[in-house]
């Protein structure tokens, strides 16, 4: 029996940041994918890894990805990444989430940058924050020092719900951080488009989630 929601947030609760940075290669007339190809080479160790496990700074990453792409063959900042990874909030997803706090506990489990200044704005986006008060617990990459795919921050989330993995249901827009979770017994659902997701959420859970 499902007792727990278990939600990533850019692209599942926001629009992909993938999206971001196909408009930003297309224009600086850079290849398809190239800002994710950066991001896949040593994955456990690049600036984008230490970065997000809170191990450099803003100022180290923006030097530290520039250097990777340079030898990838195209220089970008690393703050250029940066302001590209805040997207619109999908309403319908949102709602999904508040009618999942009415039955289920829920948990945000997140990679993310420390603050404000390393998200791309001047200030936290008040709309982000009105969702993160909707969930029962948060873990965030940047604070626990642990990043999806490492196990131990599914295990961390576990124990601070009060769940074990066969008690929860995952969402996540990355096959790389479900798999993960289904090994240890995680109910899993790949998001892409919101609207199929909510259908297969609402297949696993057996309640409407819409109006």
């Amino acid at each position: 029996m499902i007792k727990a929601v278990f939600w990533d947030f850019g692209g599942v609760l926001t629009d992909s940041p993938f999206d971001n940075f196909n408009r930003f290669e297309r224009e600086n007339n850079l290849p398809t994918d190239f800002i994710r190809t950066v991001n896949s080479r040593n994955p456990d160790d690049n600036a984008w890894a230490r970065f997000e496990s809170d191990r450099i700074g803003a100022r180290e990453f923006d030097d530290l990805f520039a250097d990777e792409s340079r030898t990838l063959g195209h220089e970008v900042r690393g703050r250029d990444v940066i302001a590209l990874l805040k997207g619109a909030l999908r309403a319908d997803m949102v709602e999904a989430l508040r009618r999942c706090n009415r039955h289920f506990k829920t948990a945000c489990i997140t990679n993310n940058v420390r603050g404000a200044a390393a998200s791309g704005a001047d200030d936290p986006n008040p709309d982000y924050s009105d969702v993160f008060k909707l969930f029962g617990t948060v873990i965030e990459s940047s604070k626990v020092g642990i990043r999806k795919p490492d196990p131990e921050i599914y295990r961390l989330a576990c124990d601070q719900v009060g769940v074990t993995p066969q008690d929860v249901v995952y969402l996540d827009d990355l096959g790389i951080n479900l798999k993960p979770a289904r090994a240890m017994g995680m109910t899993t659902i790949k998001v892409g488009e919101s609207g199929p997701a909510i259908d297969a959420l609402e297949k696993v859970l057996g309640i409407s989630l819409r109006d």
